[in-house]
């Protein structure tokens, strides 16, 4: 089939290019963004191939199903960014990569939680400038603490069983309470439980309409005081405004992001010779206990090949008129 990838970096071609030599599919890769306006630069394709920034609404679904496009396929896991409804109006199917490896986002939560704690990124700039004094490096030990996990998936799962490695208490919420929940040793309680019993909050589940803001006014008031917040899954399931209330009033501690609601227009770029025009963000910058890395939590060697397996895979399963196991129905 012929591919077209859009927001497609220097790894995705290597990645895709090596995996695709079991595949033979007619690829080709953009480095600009799925919009109304470059959506006609899929004609002639059978399939665009799109990452978790890219604009799949109605307009957009449109333009491809009118240019000849037959299959959305998504190399993340979330799928928010997609109007299913009308995709399947339009006779669009649309398939992901559910789970390309849980391991690299939950060791990237863990990375961010330890650095927060302490502080390593602090120290390492302090060190390169001849300064070993500590003060204001105090951290707190991970073990005995209590974590709690919104989003008990295949990533927070994973998340858990590193954390019960550290001797935390794990609380968990979920709409639905898998099998492996009590095997881990997580205690599955309602979201308030949760919220206000948990020394560390993580968030691990999927943007949808009733995860919009899961993290708000409401919220972060019933939170311990002092509480760290993580975020590596969707950076819409925080109201970004009421956690930097927060911070201002030392409710939330510590804040570590991997994903930001507006991340669209900055991530994976290089801004650094420009002016930031975000002024949300850039006051989030402005505190010493955030730490924000650009969506890199799935960047790993592993996560990458298997994005592009299963990814192949799918497009080779529609193309072969197969059964779509990794397919999204609206």
């Amino acid at each position: 089939m012929r591919v077209i990838f859009f927001s497609s970096k220097a790894y995705d071609k290597n990645f895709f290019k090596e995996t695709n030599t079991a595949f033979q599919h007619d690829l080709k890769f953009l480095d600009v963004p799925l919009s109304v306006p470059t959506a006609v630069l899929a004609e002639g394709y059978d399939a665009v191939c799109i990452f978790v920034n890219d604009a799949a609404n109605a307009e957009v679904l449109k333009v491809l199903a009118a240019h000849g496009v037959k299959l959305i396929a998504l190399r993340c896991a979330g799928f928010n960014n997609v109007d299913l409804k009308a995709a399947k109006e339009l006779g669009l199917k649309v398939v992901r990569v559910p789970a390309y490896s849980p391991y690299s986002v939950a060791e990237h939560t863990i990375a961010l939680i330890l650095t927060l704690n302490r502080k390593t990124h602090r120290a390492y700039n302090r060190v390169k400038e001849g300064n070993f004094a500590l003060n204001g490096l105090m951290g707190f030990d991970l073990h005995g603490k209590t974590v709690g996990l919104i989003g008990l998936g295949k990533i927070g799962l994973v998340t858990a069983k590193i954390l019960k490695g550290f001797g935390c208490r794990v609380l968990g919420y979920d709409v639905v309470k898998g099998e492996e929940v009590e095997q881990i040793g997580i205690e599955f309680t309602d979201l308030d439980t949760l919220l206000s019993q948990a020394d560390i909050i993580s968030l691990h589940c999927p943007l949808t309409p009733q995860t919009f803001h899961i993290i708000n006014d409401q919220s972060i008031a019933k939170m311990k005081e002092g509480v760290m917040l993580i975020n590596t899954s969707r950076g819409a399931l925080i109201d970004t405004k009421a956690v930097i209330a927060g911070l201002k009033s030392c409710r939330i501690k510590y804040l570590g992001l991997d994903v930001y609601e507006e991340e669209a227009d900055l991530f994976f770029e290089d801004l650094s010779e420009k002016v930031i025009q975000d002024d949300v963000f850039m006051r989030l910058l402005s505190f010493n206990n955030v730490l924000i890395t650009g969506h890199q939590a799935f960047l790993t060697s592993n996560a990458l090949q298997s994005i592009a397996a299963v990814t192949l895979q799918n497009i080779q399963d529609f193309e072969e008129g197969k059964e779509l196991v990794n397919e999204v129905v609206g």
